[in-house]
């Protein structure tokens, strides 16, 4: 059984101190209830291995991008609404710091953890890419030639984390792990995906794929009665 986790469950580093990075022997510190969940499972599935023996994984990963991310998240909601001249929400001030993990890189670990990696391990998956979320927001806009005046900052959300940093060097001195992506090569193949894919997020934004159950199977349903 392997449980992809997160690196929230650590809670938060500060931003004056660069040289910190969350490890797989960093105390669990969460700061919400969402985060508090997710250690909570890790602690279920620790305790499954401990005294039932399931042989257990768990891989705890930076902010996910790429193609198909939900497009209520940061990079594709970037998107989206740029391309339509709307708004971009910013937390805060934007200083808040991720370490941005392409999807690719994130799969090709966890697979690697499942087939090779120690039964009762925690390996930390991270790929040594952070950015503020202004950042982030600023290089989407500039790839598509958007202005910076569509920035507007909204109150910060409760319990928001300064910042993530990951350590990956057990996965990738135990297990041979290489990300194939940094941020500055994935974030052009993960804009270029949504200009390509517009039918896919505009129908999730639509919220018409939410009918899918209702065409395929109720209404069918009433019209072979």
């Amino acid at each position: 059984y392997h449980q992809v986790s997160t690196d929230e469950v650590y809670g938060d580093l500060p931003l004056d101190r660069p040289d910190l990075f969350f490890t797989e022997t960093t105390p669990l510190h969460t700061s919400s209830p969402y985060s508090s969940a997710k250690a909570a499972a890790d602690l279920f599935v620790q305790a499954y291995n401990r005294t039932y023996g399931l042989p257990t994984t768990i891989s705890r990963c930076s902010n996910n991008y790429g193609p198909y991310h939900f497009p209520e998240k940061l990079i594709p909601l970037i998107i989206s609404r740029a391309l339509n001249d709307e708004t971009i929400p910013v937390y805060g001030t934007g200083e808040n710091v991720r370490d941005w993990l392409h999807v690719y890189d994130h799969c090709t670990a966890i697979d690697l953890i499942i087939r090779n990696g120690k039964v009762g391990e925690v390996y930390n998956v991270g790929g040594h890419n952070e950015r503020t979320n202004l950042e982030v927001v600023k290089t989407v806009l500039n790839a598509l030639n958007k202005p910076e005046s569509l920035i507007t900052y909204v109150s910060d959300r409760k319990g928001h984390d300064m910042r993530y940093a990951i350590d990956p060097t057990k996965l990738e001195t135990e297990l041979g792990w290489e990300p194939k992506y940094t941020f500055d090569t994935g974030i052009p193949q993960t804009i270029q995906w949504y200009l390509d894919n517009k039918e896919w997020w505009e129908n999730i934004i639509s919220g018409d794929y939410q009918n899918y159950f209702k065409e395929m199977y109720v209404d069918k349903g009433r019209a072979e009665e």
